[in-house]
């Protein structure tokens, strides 16, 4: 059960998920440090691949943004960092529920067995 395709990958978008949230929140923080340039984290195109391979396992990778940048050179947006926190936020509540329900459905069985 926990090698099956569905964990492995819900166990990837939480991995994903965990370090977008990281990176947001580092990204927040230096909104006003010159020559930064903001982080953005991939990997749904490469989870996506990886399930239709079996395998559900795929690492998030993490660049740097080529947004325009300001006069300062920093080119973090505090909106859109806003926006795709609160994205990522949700993303991974639905994300932590499925495997809770997997959980769940794991502890029922168990105590009818």
């Amino acid at each position: 059960m926990f090698d099956s395709v569905t964990f492995v990958a819900l166990n990837s978008a939480l991995d994903g998920l965990a370090l977008r949230q990281r990176v947001i929140a580092n990204n927040v923080a230096n909104i006003n440090t010159p020559n930064y340039l903001a982080g953005r984290v991939s990997f749904e195109s490469e989870l996506a691949s990886a399930v239709r391979r079996g395998t559900g396992a795929a690492k998030p990778t993490e660049a740097r943004s080529l947004e325009p940048t300001r006069l300062d050179g920093n080119n973090v947006n505090l909106d859109a960092e806003t926006l795709l926190n609160v994205d990522t936020n949700l993303r991974y509540q639905l994300a932590t529920q499925a495997v809770d329900g997997t959980f769940s459905s794991l502890r029922t069985a168990m105590r009818t067995s």
